[in-house]
């Protein structure tokens, strides 16, 4: 299959409003179309089901590295997703019922061949919060609840406690308590849903002063260099998305210690591209729906993660 053009699909969000200077699906359609593969464009809502077999909405996509005009969509015309070899999941979060919806279309196309990167079972399967709660030797101390009672015992057995929902990104809904437990009872409740909605309470890591840092695995293994976070003044958000500064660094020791734990799994369960959040010496996160960071450690390093993800997917193709 590698000595012909593959066809490759992309699902994300409006390719029209992405972030141009920092868009990490950019990266990967670069790489496609530099190796002459065809691109196909569509977004969540273009994907359909009919008669047992996936389709969708497709536009040819033609992609530039012009920051005023980066990209060209031809007319969309309702095709069969089995007519393309991969297919790039690249909705950003929340997973949400659309997103677990669109998945699970997907999965039409994976048993009819297609290949879809990440897999729709681990895409159903790792929910990026608890995900890494398989490997608690990793992970600073961490609650999963919706009760009240059993959030504020978290609270006032640690003191210095961040809460946040289960389904978010970008740092959206992330809250820092202290030890005085200032509004903890008002954001208890609306986190919750007023005792309807799980959330995660984890202790806090202060080194998130020095920066959260994502570490990208291509089909298990690490790239050298990981994104550092680094908050803004007076925040405890390292995300990019939430004014946090990208430093490139090198992994540490320790770094290379947690990948260790998580590789098996990751390997066992298919998954190509995947970035993992450490804070000092803990994982936080493991994002499995749309990692970032390919820019920015491409731009400070000279890496081309992107072309190790091609290289993966010709590996798994065969």
């Amino acid at each position: 299959m590698s000595k012909r053009a593959l066809r490759v699909g992309v699902v994300m969000d409006s390719i029209a409003d992405i972030a141009f200077k920092k868009d990490t699906t950019m990266a990967m359609l670069w790489a496609i179309q530099d190796r002459g593969w065809s691109l196909v464009y569509m977004e969540q809502e273009d994907l359909f089901l009919q008669d047992g077999r996936a389709y969708a909405r497709q536009s040819e996509l033609y992609v530039h590295r012009d920051p005023q005009h980066w990209f060209d969509l031809g007319a969309p015309a309702a095709r069969p997703l089995a007519e393309l070899d991969v297919i790039l999941m690249r909705k950003d979060p929340p997973v949400d019922a659309h997103f677990l919806n669109a998945v699970h279309l997907l999965g039409f196309a994976e048993r009819e061949g297609v290949l879809v990167v990440n897999p729709t079972r681990a895409l159903l399967e790792c929910n990026e919060k608890l995900f890494a709660q398989q490997f608690p030797q990793c992970c600073t101390p961490t609650l999963v609840s919706c009760s009240e009672p059993v959030l504020r015992a978290f609270h006032a057995e640690h003191g210095d406690v961040i809460f946040k929902p289960l389904d978010g990104m970008g740092g959206s809904g992330i809250f820092h308590v202290q030890s005085e437990g200032r509004n903890l009872g008002a954001i208890i409740e609306t986190l919750t849903e007023r005792g309807q909605r799980q959330i995660m309470a984890q202790r806090y890591i202060p080194e998130i002063r020095d920066g959260d840092t994502r570490i990208l695995l291509v089909d298990g293994e690490p790239v050298p260099f990981g994104l550092a976070r680094v908050p803004m003044a007076g925040e405890t958000r390292g995300n990019l998305a939430a004014g946090g500064t990208g430093v490139s660094r090198e992994l540490t020791a320790r770094d290379h210690w947690l990948i260790e734990q998580v590789q098996p799994m990751i390997r066992d369960k298919g998954l190509l591209f995947v970035g993992l959040d450490v804070i000092g010496d803990y994982i936080t996160e493991i994002n499995v729906t749309s990692p970032t960071c390919v820019r920015e450690i491409d731009d400070q390093r000279g890496t081309d993660i992107a072309g190790l993800l091609m290289d993966a997917i010709l590996r798994r193709l065969g």
